[in-house]
């Protein structure tokens, strides 16, 4: 390839590969796309044209966009706006409109250096945009295109240069020293770079955790309307949520004291008072605060005597919520957090959240709860403090009362009272996302008219009816366990994953409950996933992106020890598989030994002997066929054409030509005697070429040295004199 078309192919490869990165990051719409590309491919065609603009209106046109940015974000008049996110799509656009007017005017070597620092920028923007792992299949192109065009653009450089101070001035000339250079080999010396560069950079990269958080979030946007875990939330809310596929967070069991989980519920906020339409908090101003203890985490609350460990890590998406989602009665809390938590008066996490930021953090849970015979014999009274959970709203339909007592008049107890509504709402009631429950009393038009409806409403129908019956409850509002990816060892939890349910409240054990009386239809069911090619191939996907994010992303110091104490964990158990082995094989040994020896009769002896001796005719044949089989598959030329080019040398510079000039003497009746060096043959022959050939052949076999390209056809040059010699 010529040398001019292949730095302008490599240096619009390093522009198109840092577009590419902010294209997969989200950091670019459609329009901007559309537009950059076609600028990139006219830029193309027009390169050395009279069509170019010139480097003067180019460097103008520079010095005139930058300021008009910075107005136009100052005053807002370009449609950015002043948060995080738009402050980042504002210098994508700026970034991409600097690289499309160098691209379209005449190019010196400064502007070839401005182009390739716009693509850095472009993919360093990019890096704190994304969490696809398309991101670091990006990364990689811009490293290997980058390394090519420095190294490309060095050697242009230096050559023009050379080519001055020279005084070379023919394009012949020009183009003989060019083509000199190995450009095929450029490719595969930036490949060698960039693995060398990976494989001293990952240790560090593992060693030093980021801290701060993970990115500015692509996704910010799309969460802002996530709903349900707000101070107050109205009926039907998370109804329209439920179709969003949007990914929420996800959570990963760490350790849950050897016992099957079983269904998982994310709890976010609970709620306690009701107005017929809206739940909210009674003691909104209400909350009580925990600092981060010396050793990194936050002690929120102490087990109970019989606990039920359960460790999760969560990788919470950026949303507009400062709940921090865990399972059911969090003790401690671990992460990239800031130095204060809070908890409300219903036993809600919260935080003070800044910008829109992807979280991960480790929670202790203790999901320990009493047993259904402690349940049963809890008829100890309220407390002052407990009756507001008995509120029932000002207007109220009477007949939720008298159906409550229906169906509950044979239960003597707080608990069998609550069992029998929580079946009663999912066996005889429908569930649909549609909005069907309206009027000024939405819950008694559920219950008595639409009979069917979605998870708040089982929930408030449910909290509601044991309120008339005297019994403490509040609702729930959070998240089901989610889809379960068994590539990453996690549940992907999405919008539509989002649930309501019922606690209720049992005094004397100071334990609030959790009931679910949403039907079937309603709750995550581990059977609805997909098993299709197009399901299994989507899964890989997201457990892609999760192990992106939680070694590229969120990698903090959890993680870092969590990643320790696998690889310890993964070579303590090699060890003792190995050690298991070792032992087996020993015994087995031995035992042998002893059928030989005749410890268990005559006839195991021999039967033992024969089969050491099997053994032993097989691991010989073994060793033969494979002597055999190595010296079969040396004989192939392709292995020696792979080291040849692996060791990046060629027939010249393996010596053989020396051999070709020897033959050619010896055809012509000069043969080497015994006692002479190669370099006295020569000089006794009296022909330079003779004595030229010899001089190269020492300097590569005893020197080590490869030969250039000149050197090998002025080689080639005089073998054909010697061969052209009368003997």
């Amino acid at each position: 390839m010529n040398f001019d078309r292949f730095f302008k192919l490599i240096s619009y490869a390093v522009i198109f590969s840092g577009f590419f990165s902010l294209f997969v990051s989200g950091g670019v719409g459609a329009i901007s796309t559309v537009l950059f590309v076609s600028v990139l491919i006219a830029a193309w065609f027009l390169e050395d044209s009279r069509w170019q603009i010139s480097e003067r209106l180019g460097t103008v046109s520079v010095f005139i966009v930058v300021p008009l940015f910075y107005i136009g974000r100052k005053y807002q008049i370009l449609g950015f706006g002043a948060n995080v996110a738009d402050l980042a799509a504002m210098l994508a656009q700026m970034i991409l409109v600097l690289a499309a007017i160098k691209l379209l005017q005449r190019k010196a070597e400064r502007d070839w250096l401005f182009l390739y620092l716009m693509a850095f920028f472009e993919v360093l923007l990019a890096a704190g945009l994304s969490i696809s792992p398309l991101y670091l299949a990006s990364l990689i192109l811009y490293l290997l295109v980058t390394i090519c065009a420095i190294v490309t653009f060095e050697i242009r450089r230096t050559s023009a240069l050379i080519n001055r101070n020279s005084n070379y001035k023919k394009t012949d000339d020009k183009e003989k020293l060019f083509g000199k250079i190995p450009l095929a080999r450029l490719p595969m010396t930036a490949i060698s770079l960039l693995v060398l560069i990976i494989v001293f950079a990952a240790p560090l990269f593992f060693a030093l955790p980021r801290v701060g958080g993970a990115g500015l979030g692509s996704n910010s946007k799309g969460l802002s309307n996530v709903t349900g875990f707000s101070d107050s939330v109205s009926l039907g809310e998370i109804g329209s949520l439920l179709q969003n596929d949007q990914i929420v967070m996800r959570a990963r069991i760490d350790k849950t004291d050897g016992k099957n989980p079983g269904a998982l519920h994310w709890r976010g906020v609970a709620l306690d008072t009701f107005d017929n339409k809206r739940w909210s908090k009674s003691k909104k101003d209400y909350r009580e605060s925990f600092v981060k203890l010396e050793r990194g985490f936050f002690l929120i609350d102490y087990p109970q005597p019989n606990a039920a460990s359960t460790i999760q890590t969560i990788y919470l998406e950026p949303i507009d919520t400062p709940v921090l989602f865990a399972l059911s009665r969090p003790l401690a809390i671990e992460g990239s957090l800031p130095s204060e938590l809070y908890k409300d008066s219903e036993g809600a996490i919260t935080f003070q959240r800044g910008n829109s930021e992807r979280l991960s953090y480790k929670v202790n849970s203790d999901r320990s709860l009493p047993n259904a015979s402690a349940l049963k014999s809890d008829n100890e009274n309220y407390s002052s403090e407990a009756k507001r959970y008995l509120q029932l709203p000002e207007k109220f339909d009477e007949r939720i009362a008298a159906l409550t007592t229906k169906i509950t008049e044979k239960q003597a107890n707080r608990y069998e009272k609550a069992k029998v509504v929580e079946n009663y709402l999912q066996t005889q009631f429908g569930y649909t996302l549609e909005m069907k429950a309206k009027g000024d009393e939405p819950l008694a038009d559920f219950l008595f008219n639409v009979r069917e409806g979605h998870c708040e409403y089982f929930a408030t129908a449910m909290a509601i009816m044991l309120r008339t019956q005297g019994i403490a409850t509040r609702i729930v509002n959070g998240f089901q366990q989610g889809e379960y990816n068994e590539t990453a060892d996690v549940f992907v939890v999405k919008q539509k994953d989002a649930h309501s349910w019922v606690e209720v409240y049992f005094p004397r054990e100071n334990a609030w409950i959790p009931f679910d009386p949403t039907p079937a239809a309603g709750r995550f069911d581990d059977s609805t996933v997909t098993s299709s090619i197009f399901g299994k191939f989507n899964s890989y996907l997201v457990a892609l992106e999760t192990f992106w994010i939680q070694y590229f992303v969120a990698y903090d110091n959890q993680e870092q020890k969590s990643l320790t104490r696998s690889v310890k964990n993964s070579f303590v158990e090699y060890q003792a598989k190995t050690s298991v082995w070792l032992n087996e094989m020993q015994y087995r040994l031995s035992d042998w030994w002893h059928e030989v020896r005749g410890d268990k009769g005559l006839q195991a002896s021999a039967r033992a002997v024969a089969f050491g001796i099997g053994y032993l005719l097989a691991a010989i044949l073994g060793v033969i066929f494979i002597v055999w089989l190595y010296r079969k598959i040396r004989r192939f030329d392709v292995w020696q054409r792979i080291y040849n080019w692996l060791k990046f040398k060629n027939e010249t510079t393996i010596v053989e030509f020396y051999e070709r000039m020897q033959k050619v003497l010896a055809s012509k009746g000069f043969t080497r005697a015994t006692h002479q060096t190669p370099l006295e043959f020569a000089f006794a022959l009296n022909m330079p070429e003779a004595v030229r050939i010899t001089e190269k052949y020492n300097r590569v076999r005893f020197g080590e040295k490869n030969l250039s390209k000149d050197e090998s056809d002025e080689i080639e040059n005089w073998l054909e004199k010697l061969e052209k010699i009368e003997s």
